[in-house]
């Protein structure tokens, strides 16, 4: 990957993505991990088990996050969201059958998405440069960070070494995959869904990552971008030759022209 960042050439540079040479040559490879292993396993998944049988398991994970969800928003002074978040954990897990059933959205406690990146935000840490990250994907400098402190409170790996359980490795990378695979068989209609829009698929999950992260870290209401900020096409745009514009214009005979290909058109069809 490092001789391939070397070799490549960026036509239209991101000033938030300086390694970009690097970072589309670890895109390529995620490309790759995912078309042979992951996405195969989760079509088989997705395909095996039903559709209540699935949301159980997304629900069951789902609930082990809500600790961590809670300290974080504890961490950014979010004090009556981070009691609601650990009852979320406390009535899944008991109510719920260990989080099999989500019971507290229907009893008025909505789901919340917060980790350690977004408490680096809300404490005044930068973006950094974009960073994808082998495997996991999409990231940056301070969302990375945030991942490598977020995998101590990763609870699908704790609990089984907390608890002491038998074959305690087995069940570590047990729940591991069984996890990794439920979230990207989630992900399977977003996925068919971005190869027909994107025509550099890079490019789009870099902004739309952007935008999420910035999305999340303000509770869903960001506000307006500094005005050097709203495009990051400007910078290229510079360096652009100049080209001459012309404008599109209808014929003045355009309606003439209808009614002559009318009868073309009929025996078309």
């Amino acid at each position: 990957m490092a001789a391939l960042a070397a070799c490549s050439t960026v036509r239209t540079p991101d000033p938030r993505d300086p390694w970009e040479g690097l970072n589309r040559a670890t895109f390529e490879f995620n490309d790759g991990f995912d078309k042979v292993l992951m996405r195969p396993v989760a079509e088989g998944y997705r395909f095996v088990l039903p559709t209540p049988a699935r949301t159980a398991v997304t629900n069951f994970f789902s609930n082990l996050q809500d600790p961590w969800v809670a300290l974080n928003q504890l961490m950014q002074g979010k004090v009556r969201l981070a009691i609601d978040d650990f009852g979320r954990f406390v009535w899944n897990s008991t109510f719920g059958l260990l989080g099999l059933i989500d019971v507290a959205s229907d009893m008025g406690l909505p789901k919340h998405n917060e980790d350690f990146g977004q408490t680096m935000a809300v404490w005044g840490v930068d973006f950094g440069p974009y960073f994808v990250i082998p495997v996991l994907g999409p990231s940056s400098v301070r969302d990375a960070g945030g991942t490598a402190v977020g995998a101590f409170a990763y609870l699908p790996w704790q609990i089984p070494k907390w608890a002491d359980f038998d074959h305690r490795v087995t069940w570590q990378w047990s729940l591991t995959g069984l996890d990794l695979v439920q979230t990207r068989a989630d992900l399977l209609d977003a996925t068919d869904l971005l190869e027909e829009a994107a025509l550099d698929r890079y490019a789009f999950l870099r902004n739309a990552y952007f935008q999420r992260r910035r999305n999340l870290v303000f509770d869903g209401n960001p506000p307006p971008l500094p005005p050097d900020k709203q495009s990051r096409a400007a910078p290229f745009a510079d360096r652009a030759p100049a080209e001459q514009t012309v404008e599109p214009k209808v014929p003045a005979n355009y309606p003439a022209i209808l009614v002559a290909d009318a009868p073309r058109v009929v025996a078309a069809e």
